[in-house]
């Protein structure tokens, strides 16, 4: 069995390695570093030979405490998860209060990190990290004082969670594509909108709602989305319990 689990592809399948020449450098500093990397150029540019040399190691140092970039993706993003802010305890009276503002935190800090969904979408099982798992336990934990049995927690938390990145994927890229125009955020919506009402004057029920969306603010209507769209999830979550 140990030999079957030293295989398993995952950095949690298998202890910490240590090595005694290089005391100077260790798997908190690498993935320190990594997030740092990440966070100023950006997914396209992580490499364990660049991530040495920011660290003056050579990538073969680094492979001392992680196997693989498929295993350094692994540990940077639950690192960054453990940013994710949790209540202290649950109550059933605050059980949508609480689902809604660890949402809110996971939200902020996948912005924060505009790289963390797309590294999602290939990384390997990140949700055996320990911060994803204290993230998952505490949306069940909100869930499971409102009542709700196993079975409907668990698909509830997919749907948020599955809400939540498909969303935050939308708007990094947004973000990304407005960093990259040189316009401020609210300039590039104002051309967009103005392009896009002309574009679906063919289609009545667009048209209608670009039209009435012109001049809106974009930060507010990001953060509104958000709010709405999540509430749609908790009031059917809601609905559900109330028919008990």
């Amino acid at each position: 069995m140990a030999a079957k689990a030293e295989q398993f592809p995952t950095v949690w399948a298998r202890p910490q390695r240590q090595r005694r020449d290089t005391p100077a450098l260790n798997r908190e500093q690498i993935v320190t570093e990594a997030i740092g990397l990440l966070d100023s150029e950006g997914l396209d540019a992580l490499s364990m030979r660049r991530l040495g040399t920011r660290l003056n190691a050579g990538a073969t140092s680094l492979y001392t405490h992680v196997a693989n970039k498929e295993e350094l993706l692994e540990l940077v993003v639950d690192q960054t998860f453990g940013e994710v802010e949790l209540p202290e305890r649950h109550t059933a009276e605050n059980w949508r209060a609480d689902l809604t503002s660890i949402s809110a935190s996971l939200r902020d800090t996948m912005l924060r990190h505009p790289w963390m969904p797309a590294v999602l979408s290939t990384a390997g099982l990140v949700y055996l990290g320990p911060n994803v798992m204290r993230l998952n336990d505490a949306w069940l934990g909100a869930l499971e004082v409102a009542g709700f049995d196993d079975a409907v927690a668990d698909r509830a938390c997919n749907a948020i969670w599955a809400y939540l990145l498909g969303s935050v994927t939308i708007e990094t890229a947004m973000l990304t594509t407005v960093a990259r125009s040189g316009l401020s955020e609210q300039e590039w919506l104002d051309q967009v909108m103005a392009t896009s009402v002309e574009a679906a004057k063919p289609y009545p029920r667009l048209h209608k709602r670009y039209v009435a969306a012109q001049g809106m603010s974009s930060a507010r209507n990001r953060q509104d989305c958000v709010d709405l769209e999540l509430g749609l999830i908790l009031d059917g979550l809601e609905a559900r319990r109330s028919a008990k």
